[in-house]
């Protein structure tokens, strides 16, 4: 299911060089991340902070968890990026989930999520949550609004120990992925 995939470096291209058609679609490489990528998924994650939509993350967190992410890729580029983190037995979590600016509106961010439902499915979990500010994307895709308090699992792994904690502007949403 995780193939491993070679690396390409093509430091004269950018994103910012691409325009998003079907061509450079046909170009996107899904798959799980490598070490080598932490840095990238970093930055990516770091580029779009300030949108208010992601929390921070460390670089550290990322290289030892970088296994659960899944990338999109575009000539060696990490364009898009998410982690399916296990929260419980049952459940696991869509986080870090973000899309390079210029590949918006290309459908790479449900490419993603689509890839992290099958992989958690795969996986045995029941649910798959995600905490967003934007929960009519995930609405779209199956998920449901519900509580925070329904997800316990993520008040007692993250929601704690989070500056928000209590004032959270994020919404919770649940997809079952079981019947």
């Amino acid at each position: 299911m995780n193939p491993i995939a070679v690396q390409l470096h093509v430091p004269s291209r950018t994103t910012a060089d691409v325009h998003v058609d079907s061509a450079a679609y046909s170009e996107l490489t899904l798959r799980t991340a490598t070490v080598a990528e932490a840095g990238a998924i970093h930055s990516l994650i770091v580029e779009h902070l300030a949108e208010g939509h992601l929390l921070p993350r460390e670089l550290e967190e990322i290289v030892v968890h970088v296994h659960r992410f899944v990338v999109a890729v575009y000539h060696g580029q990490v364009v898009g990026c998410a982690e399916l983190a296990p929260l419980s037995r049952d459940v696991a979590e869509v986080r870090s989930a973000v899309v390079d600016r210029d590949w918006r509106s290309a459908g790479v961010g449900t490419q993603i999520l689509d890839e992290l439902v099958q992989r958690a499915k795969v996986d045995g979990f029941d649910r798959l949550c995600a905490f967003t500010h934007s929960p009519s994307y995930f609405v779209h895709r199956g998920f449901s609004i519900v509580p925070h308090v329904w997800l316990p699992e993520k008040i007692s792994t993250d929601c704690v120990s989070c500056a928000n904690f209590r004032r959270c502007g994020q919404y919770a949403v649940v997809r079952p992925l079981r019947g």
